[in-house]
């Protein structure tokens, strides 16, 4: 079916708490555009939930405002969507908007986790992002689609609970995914839907913040997600990998983020209490898991590509 963007899709700007003059450009610049403005900075999460509280709408796009979009983006996602009742949620393929040649770090084609939870992407593992050569064009279940441009059933992410506002942000997206997996749907990539993402516009690479966020977050998402019997040991090797993490940051002199790694795991470790997960529940996110380490397939045997992983 063909459609133009502007029949299938309002535009809404949710501002969270700007204090600039955004708000005033968009209502003068941009008068059919929709604003939703929150009272305060909410965190990506938070903010996130109040904006799509007050739409009513069968599907949202969480879109960054840091995103340029290509022609016809929108109508592959929404024909998948509307084909499949069985796809929670779906992604586009992520481009970086620095050089649109390369895949783009958060998301690229579609994300996944290893056997400890380490995310990892079609087009980007760690610090390795690929050339795209149309090598990951075909369509592809996968653990998690990126929020920097997520569709997904409005009704669906209600009943998920919406993104963890106590994550504030970074790993929020996959968690959320992990949660409707575990509800019985499936996340995509749509690759003939492309965006360009410009990456890191709120906290840059090597931000200690981010690396406070994301060392917390990511341990939080799994005692979440993961059954007590798997959690705790799995939890353990991951906090003894943040600590070499830690002592490689040292040895670079690294003062600040060696910080961030010990402040990230004291506030898991007062955080964790505050979330209960049914083991019943729970069993299904073991699946979710990929069978082998992404740090021993990365460094120890050098597959920096993932067609060489052989998913």
């Amino acid at each position: 079916m063909e459609y133009t963007t502007l029949e299938i899709a309002d535009v809404v700007v949710a501002d969270n708490g700007s204090t600039d003059e955004s708000l005033h450009v968009v209502e003068a610049e941009f008068p059919t555009v929709k604003t939703i403005p929150l009272a305060q900075n909410y965190g990506f999460a938070e903010g996130y939930n109040r904006a799509i509280a007050a739409v009513d709408t069968p599907y949202v796009i969480l879109l960054n405002d840091d995103v340029a979009v290509s022609p016809g983006w929108l109508e592959p996602l929404l024909d998948f969507m509307e084909t499949h009742p069985e796809c929670g949620a779906c992604q586009p393929k992520l481009l970086s908007d620095r050089d649109r040649t390369k895949f783009e770090y958060a998301g690229a084609a579609g994300g996944y986790l290893d056997s400890l939870g380490y995310p990892f992407c079609r087009g980007r593992i760690f610090a390795t992002t690929e050339i795209d050569r149309g090598q990951y064009d075909t369509p592809a279940e996968i653990h998690w689609a990126s929020g920097a441009c997520l569709m997904i059933r409005r009704d669906l992410y209600r009943e998920a609970g919406g993104l963890d506002a106590r994550f504030f942000a970074h790993m929020e997206e996959i968690d959320l995914c992990w949660r409707i997996r575990r509800m019985g749907y499936s996340i995509y990539c749509r690759p003939d839907s492309v965006v360009y993402h410009f990456g890191g516009a709120s906290l840059a690479m090597g931000d200690p913040r981010k690396t406070r966020l994301n060392f917390r977050n990511s341990l939080l998402m799994l005692w979440k997600n993961l059954p007590r019997h798997r959690r705790q040991g799995l939890i353990f090797r991951r906090m003894l990998l943040d600590g070499v993490a830690a002592l490689n940051f040292l040895l670079h002199g690294e003062w600040n983020q060696v910080k961030a790694i010990r402040q990230a795991h004291r506030e898991y470790k007062d955080m964790r209490d505050k979330y209960y997960q049914s083991d019943d529940s729970a069993e299904k996110g073991v699946a979710e898991l990929c069978g082998f380490s992404i740090l021993f397939k990365y460094y120890i045997q050098r597959k920096i590509k993932f067609s060489e992983l052989n998913l």
